[in-house]
């Protein structure tokens, strides 16, 4: 039985790098094969709108990802596959969130106050340039992930920020409408979350420093050999703390061969060697997958076909929960107002529910309560009401099993069979 959903995302802006396959493609497309796992993959092309403004470079740039995903060994029979702009309900929900969502938040988006950082910094206005797609992108990230309430969003540290901005939005919305959304987390892969690009700083498009993923084999050892280092002779020990040539090697490399090479690091390996190590690794993992990319590439219409059943099998899931979503906000047909309204007050008297709140202590607190507003679990206190919002998604999500795992979260429990009950009815309904 599929227990958690992983959902990742790559924007169509340019040409996969091994950056991308380090930190997005490789550790999805292995939790796509685990039996637990219920996996969604999608082509980011509005999110290439803010970036791009080459309609051709967006349409190439989605071939490429798409036939790298495939590439990769995304089974698309097994996983959702699907590209950004073929669901319609994604834009709609960006527009929910977008008013749940307060402006302050958007405010201290990293990508939007670096922008103005800048722009400070050069004596301009401070939202010179800034468009209000790049000040909205987080809302639309959020609506990727909520859209298919994903458990797990793998991403590099530099992401994190965007997945807290989710779970605000999710809590938001689920206090203002009730619980429909999940409560997403990041996956890191700690070592492996950032690689470094040619001249040492991050791998990014932005930076130009990219290692194309499917880059011939020459041209993948001329741009390793490129590599910046430092003047330190053959000879001479070298350090791989804050070497780029040793990340790299890391991020493929078994902990027997980094281990390895850290010691010829310490042996003083001449950088011309060091260099032909990482390039002989990463050609023995890309080679076998550079062969099928080559030929998905020039057979752009299967590509598509497969979007498009991707897209069908995405909207199965995001049409039904967009009507309830617009149900629950009011979007609703006018010549059942009366049936609605005896529904509404029927749902909420026969609901449980949970009530948070703040008490003199200064602490933040939360209780379970049952249809009829029978107390039947209390909380402990929490230094924040983001620490009591997380222990409450948990025992939405995982019931009586967050309470085995930490019994010490409440101290007042009633009947366990009316808890497990009254717990059970969360889960159903974000099902």
């Amino acid at each position: 039985m599929k227990t958690l959903r992983v959902l990742t995302g790559i924007t169509t802006s340019g040409t996969p790098h091994l950056g991308n396959y380090v930190g997005a493609v490789r550790p999805t497309v292995r939790a796509s094969r685990l039996s637990e796992v219920e996996s969604f993959y999608f082509l980011a092309d509005y999110h290439a709108l803010i970036k791009v403004g080459d309609p051709a470079r967006v349409q190439r740039s989605t071939l490429e990802i798409a036939a790298t995903w495939l590439a990769c060994g995304l089974d698309p029979e097994q996983v959702t596959f699907y590209r950004q702009s073929d669901i319609p309900e994604i834009p709609e929900l960006t527009w929910l969130l977008t008013c749940v969502t307060g402006k302050g938040v958007l405010n201290r988006a990293h990508a939007y106050k670096a922008s103005v950082d800048k722009n400070t910094a050069a004596g301009e206005e401070p939202d010179a340039g800034v468009t209000a797609g790049l000040f909205m992108y987080p809302v639309l990230m959020a609506a990727d992930i909520l859209m298919f309430n994903a458990h797990q969003v793998p991403v590099g540290r530099d992401q994190i920020q965007h997945i807290e901005m989710a779970r605000d939005m999710a809590s938001s919305f689920n206090h203002l409408y009730g619980e429909h959304f999940t409560l997403p987390e990041a996956a890191i892969e700690d070592h492996v979350a950032t690689l470094p690009g040619l001249d040492g700083r991050k791998m990014s498009k932005s930076y130009d420093n990219t290692i194309p993923l499917f880059a011939p084999r020459d041209q993948l050892k001329k741009l390793i050999m490129g590599i910046v280092t430092d003047s330190r002779a053959p000879g001479e020990p070298k350090d791989t703390e804050g070497s780029a040539l040793f990340q790299l090697y890391q991020a493929f490399a078994s902990t027997e061969e980094t281990a390895a090479l850290a010691k010829a690091y310490a042996d003083g390996i001449a950088w011309g060697d060091a260099k032909q190590v990482l390039f002989e690794r990463l050609d023995a993992e890309i080679a076998p997958m550079r062969l099928v990319y080559d030929e998905l590439i020039q057979n752009p219409a299967q590509i598509e076909k497969t979007l498009k059943m991707g897209a069908d099998k995405a909207r199965a899931v995001a049409t039904p929960f967009t009507a309830r979503l617009r149900h629950a906000v009011g979007l609703r047909p006018l010549d059942n107002l009366a049936d609605t309204q005896k529904t509404a007050k029927a749902a909420k008297a026969a609901a449980p529910s949970f009530k948070q709140y703040r008490e003199a202590d200064g602490l933040f607190y939360f209780k379970l309560m049952d249809a009829k507003g029978q107390l039947l679990l209390q909380s402990t206190g929490y230094a924040s009401p983001k620490e009591a919002a997380k222990t409450i998604a948990e025992l939405q999500k995982s019931g009586t099993n967050a309470l085995a795992e930490d019994p010490t979260s409440v101290f007042f429990k009633a009947d366990p069979e009316a808890v497990s009950s009254a717990l059970r009815y969360f889960s159903e309904a974000s099902n």
